[in-house]
């Protein structure tokens, strides 16, 4: 088969991908708690490296994500043009959530597309794990790379995380601690309201919200981090 390229349609990028199947990745995989079911076993490295020689068309990512393809829906997410991401089409993707590496792959896609003041706080709601896991890796995403982002914009999220820190799930947790670890550690405007959440949560009686808050206060009090925003200790 020949290299892929930027002409060639969905169908062409997933005999591609069929071709590549490696079945032992696929066992790999499955101990880290992904999704293996439609899994063709082949690396996110290779994944980017396809994708930036096919580059993005918004028409063929879609039908790329229709397929219900592991990789076909991560190459989906990389090769999507944000510009043409609407919210409908987000939820859509979304109602498809079935592994925390999907989600993590998409939900940059959904920032960067500009649809984080309407999708967070309704993912935030949704009682569907990996829906709600979104909402807090959107945050995530958005307090690294959204740089022109009003500070408060960002903080405004905050309340979310407190909402959503006692839910116990293991890929919401872990989403709404990672949440609140990057909001600290955007800049010193943010680091100090989030500590202070953090410390809030340690105190909690709630077990979960203590293990989101202990991680998070423990990273943001760390020499490195407050080096990092500018902070005394």
């Amino acid at each position: 088969m020949t290299e892929p390229g930027r002409d060639w349609n969905a169908e062409q990028v997933i005999d591609q991908l069929r071709s590549l199947r490696d079945p032992a990745n696929i066992e790999g995989m499955a101990r880290f708690g992904i999704e293996t079911g439609t899994a063709l076993g082949i690396s996110n490295t290779a994944l980017r490296a396809i994708g930036r020689k096919i580059g993005r068309d918004h028409d063929r990512a879609l039908a790329l994500w229709g397929s219900g393809i592991r990789e076909a829906r991560l190459l989906a997410a990389f090769t999507a043009d944000p510009k043409q991401m609407t919210a409908d089409a987000a939820r859509a993707w979304a109602a498809d959530f079935n592994s925390w590496e999907i989600v993590d792959g998409v939900a940059d896609l959904f920032a960067e597309a500009g649809l984080q003041d309407l999708l967070i706080a309704e993912f935030a709601g949704d009682e569907r794990e990996f829906v709600r896991r979104a909402a807090f890796t959107m945050i995530a995403w958005s307090a690294v790379h959204l740089k022109k982002e009003p500070d408060s914009a960002i903080l405004n999220w905050l309340p979310l995380i407190e909402q959503h820190a006692r839910d116990p799930r293991n890929f919401v947790r872990k989403a709404v601690n990672w949440a609140l670890r990057q909001v600290g550690k955007r800049n010193p405007a943010c680091h100090g309201p989030a500590l202070d959440l953090a410390r809030r949560l340690a105190a909690s009686a709630d077990k979960t919200s203590r293990w989101i808050g202990r991680d998070a206060q423990r990273e943001l009090t760390s020499d490195k981090v407050l080096l990092r925003v500018g902070v005394k200790s």
